[in-house]
């Protein structure tokens, strides 16, 4: 029953999300391209291999060593990967290329599901995270499709959420056929929303198999020597709108104490590359934009990372990381990226949505909490002036993405048992 109110909730709400969607197109005009793949239609679906969803550019990018396993293990499957948004689908194109089928998911509803799975026949069903959707996982259920939540986390914030809609949810919970959960206190979330315990296991965060490429990282070292080795650079990661301008303060304050300092600042969402680019500037900051290819001069405080899919290589030319998402209440973003590259990490308080990595890292001094942008300036300036502190942390953090990783292949022994 309380499916068949969501669906027709959902159905009641479309020309409102059709109409969303045409408002995004106005900042992002690819939200207005492909409407056919949001009703199950077009789109590159490869039938009879293994489907994955990832709803993202940040579940793209952490589905990718999972995805090429999946090829060299499976070259016999055809393997396509469902999204939600452009930004996602430009991520999934610059990884795989046409080694895979893409398109976009189809809307939640019950026969745009049930048609999607009829063009995809998949031998298996692969989740990131918490992508989860009702009916579609009904009408897995009902076309036999095993269903897997891969690299799955649960905020208690998320299970609150989800506690309030129980008599939607728990059947949707119940249905999985295996959770690959990343930590023990977000197994205990899952149990309680259905999840039987028989169907879950705690394999750790995917995250931590994350290892950066080695020609990646000299080019930006190679980069980073073209900006003056001796210049100290900052990166400030996956910014959120509201975050920025307490960013942009703390570096105003960095420069009294360094002042060639150089700050690496790039937005979360593509839509926000001018405004903020445009925010930069009106803030007094000599500004160069990653995307026009020129080297930040001396007279310039700010670069603006504003190109797809190079925060892996903006984060290895930069000696220290704040990861955004935190200092306002979105929840933070990955931390163990820059961690792999060795540096040392900032983080704002607002950290739910990775709360264990966080913790592992704080632990072992490779991360420092700052409440705000006063805290932040005054964290950047001691990790900048140390030297030898700031190789301690982020040798620190390596060891902690080292000594955690082995999801990744207990992940893939799950799915190969669903595939036997």
């Amino acid at each position: 029953m309380a499916r068949r109110v969501y669906t027709l909730f959902f159905f009641l709400c479309l020309p409102l999300i059709i109409l969303r969607l045409l408002y995004r197109a106005i900042k992002a005009p690819a939200y207005a391209r492909r409407w056919p793949e949001r009703f199950a239609l077009g789109g590159d679906v490869r039938s009879g291999g293994i489907w994955v969803h990832a709803v993202s550019v940040g579940e793209s990018i952490a589905a990718a060593p999972m995805v090429r396993e999946l090829l060299e293990r499976y070259p016999q499957l055809p393997i396509t990967i469902t999204c939600m948004t452009p930004t996602g689908s430009e991520q999934i194109r610059k990884l795989f290329g046409g080694q895979v089928g893409h398109a976009y998911l189809p809307y939640d509803l019950p026969w745009l599901q049930r048609r999607l799975l009829r063009r995809l026949q998949p031998k298996v069903g692969i989740i990131m995270e918490t992508e989860l959707w009702p009916n579609l996982v009904a009408e897995a259920k009902r076309a036999h499709v095993p269903l897997v939540l891969a690299n799955a986390r649960l905020s208690a914030r998320s299970a609150r959420g989800y506690q309030r809609v129980g008599a939607l949810v728990r059947p949707m919970f119940s249905a999985l056929d295996w959770v690959a959960v990343q930590s023990q206190a977000e197994a205990l979330r899952f149990v309680e929303l259905g999840v039987a315990r028989e169907h879950m296991q705690v394999t750790g965060s995917i995250k931590f198999d994350f290892r950066p490429d080695p020609a990646q990282v000299q080019q930006a070292r190679e980069l980073r020597a073209r900006w003056g080795s001796e210049r100290p650079v900052w990166i400030a990661a996956s910014t959120h709108a509201g975050e920025d301008e307490q960013v942009l303060r703390a570096h105003r304050r960095v420069l009294e104490a360094l002042p060639d300092a150089l700050l690496i600042l790039v937005p979360r969402h593509p839509e926000r590359f001018d405004s903020v680019a445009r925010q930069v500037s009106e803030a007094g900051f000599g500004m160069v934009r990653r995307s026009s290819g020129a080297l930040p001069a001396a007279d310039q405080q700010v670069l603006v990372g504003d190109t797809m899919g190079e925060l892996v290589f903006l984060y290895a030319c930069a000696d220290l990381a704040f990861v955004g998402g935190s200092l306002v209440p979105n929840g933070g973003h990955n931390y163990l990226e820059p961690a792999a590259l060795g540096l040392p990490v900032l983080s704002g308080p607002h950290r739910f949505n990775f709360t264990e990595i966080s913790e592992l890292l704080e632990g072992a001094g490779a991360l420092q909490v700052v409440d705000d942008e006063t805290a932040l300036a005054v964290a950047v300036q001691d990790w900048l002036q140390q030297d030898t502190a700031r190789q301690r942390a982020g040798q620190a953090g390596q060891a902690v993405v080292a000594d955690n990783q082995g999801a990744l292949e207990r992940l893939l022994e799950g799915i190969a048992r669903l595939l036997s």
